[in-house]
């Protein structure tokens, strides 16, 4: 989604507003739903709602992807911009607005700015497997010092000198560089010395660590990796590789033998992107700690959770599938990767999932899904797919490859 992103970030929005609490209370604690390393908020706009949006450090002004939400006819003083994709691929066309309402339990924000896409190009809720109707960032965090509790899925925001910070906290220095908090960090490679790296704190970013300029400089293809399709954006798919690093130091911690991302070096986006970094710290990583995020004071303070020993893992099937049908329940395969597990057994794009070991997939979620795939090597699973009109079981033997 960068380019729609690096757009929106250049536009001055000097009538906006940002959030704040309702009433007298110094702070206020709210309860998020966390889907898919995604934290999904719930908020009402302009009165309706609740509607689903993600909590996302990487976007500057709220981005709304359901463009079905807010009535356009009462917002006024509101533009199209066109935004052009790259490489051939089609652009998209947005609504820019300065005068939202948006409300949360004790938080309120008045003529808040947003961009509202006039048709759904990212697919999130079928990511997710329930609606989202979009991203919350910039605006939020500018407002407000945010501690994030992954252990109770609560975010409690108050004025940072209303925050408590946490005993035995790890403190961070951050650089809040066009809308988006940096951190400067060393990462081991393969075997290599410690390479210092700048990268984005993205808690929109579902991965654990994604490095971009190291690529082009210094990855090893002959180190084990796996080619894989690491996402979309505007331009398309974004390939490239997974693989791990050695090491990655978090503030005081060091964490070991890290499931990377490594997109493919391209050129023409990197000369759109204004703040010189090497990737972006993800929320695999994020989530092993409760985070106090103070843009103010340009900080960040880190305590280890109950997810801070987990290992890293990656899924073992091969398969990538979205949720589908006006419920999200139906489970369809987008893309199968070449050699693994799925590969080996025919799974084909299009394929339809309906029951995982006897189970249906309507009676589970997308992510109970995720932890079969990703929870043992050589484990057998048994899987009924629907494929021409009729259905088969198939063993699948999970293969882990990196």
């Amino acid at each position: 989604m960068f380019i729609i992103l690096l757009y929106l970030l250049s536009i001055n929005w000097a009538n906006a507003q940002n959030f704040k609490i309702d009433g007298n209370q110094k702070r206020v604690t709210i309860h998020f739903s966390f889907i898919r390393n995604l934290i999904v908020l719930h908020l009402n706009i302009n009165d309706k709602g609740p509607f689903n949006f993600v909590l996302d450090t990487g976007v500057g002004v709220m981005i709304i992807t359901d463009p079905g939400i807010v009535d356009l006819k009462n917002i006024p003083n509101k533009h199209t911009i066109r935004i052009n994709g790259m490489g051939g691929m089609e652009g998209f066309d947005a609504y820019l607005v300065k005068s939202l309402n948006v409300n949360m339990p004790g938080i309120i924000g008045e003529r808040v700015s947003a961009a509202i896409l006039k048709k759904d190009e990212f697919g999130l809720s079928n990511y997710a497997g329930i609606p989202i109707q979009g991203l919350l960032g910039y605006e939020f965090f500018e407002s407000f010092a945010v501690h994030i509790n992954f252990a109770d899925s609560t975010i409690t925001v108050g004025v940072p000198k209303n925050i408590r910070v946490f005993r035995k906290a790890t403190k961070v220095p951050l650089s809040i560089e066009e809308h988006r908090p940096y951190i400067n960090t060393p990462i081991k490679l393969h075997g290599e010395k410690e390479v210092a790296s700048k990268l984005i704190v993205d808690l929109g970013a579902g991965h654990s660590l994604s490095l971009e300029n190291l690529l082009y400089k210094n990855f090893n293809p002959a180190q084990k990796f796996i080619t894989a399709n690491l996402g979309i954006s505007i331009t398309g798919p974004i390939n490239g590789y997974l693989s791990r690093v050695d090491e990655i130091a978090v503030g005081d911690y060091k964490l070991k033998n890290i499931i990377t991302s490594f997109p493919e070096y391209n050129e023409e986006k990197a000369n759109l992107i204004s703040v010189t970094r090497d990737g972006n710290l993800g929320i695999d990583i994020l989530k092993k700690f409760n985070l106090i995020i103070d843009y103010q004071n340009s900080v960040m303070y880190l305590k280890p959770n109950i997810y801070f020993k987990q290992q890293f893992e990656h899924d073992m099937s091969g398969l990538e599938y979205y949720a589908d049908g006006a419920d999200l329940k139906r489970i369809i395969i987008s893309r199968v990767e070449t050699g693994s597990a799925a590969d080996d057994i025919g799974i084909q794009k299009g394929d339809e999932i309906i029951s995982i070991n006897f189970k249906p997939v309507l009676n589970m979620t997308i992510e109970e899904i995720d932890g079969i795939f990703r929870s043992r090597n050589d484990r057998s699973v048994l899987l009924q797919i629907y494929r021409s009109k009729q259905a088969e079981k198939v063993i699948l033997t999970l293969k882990q490859r990196i």
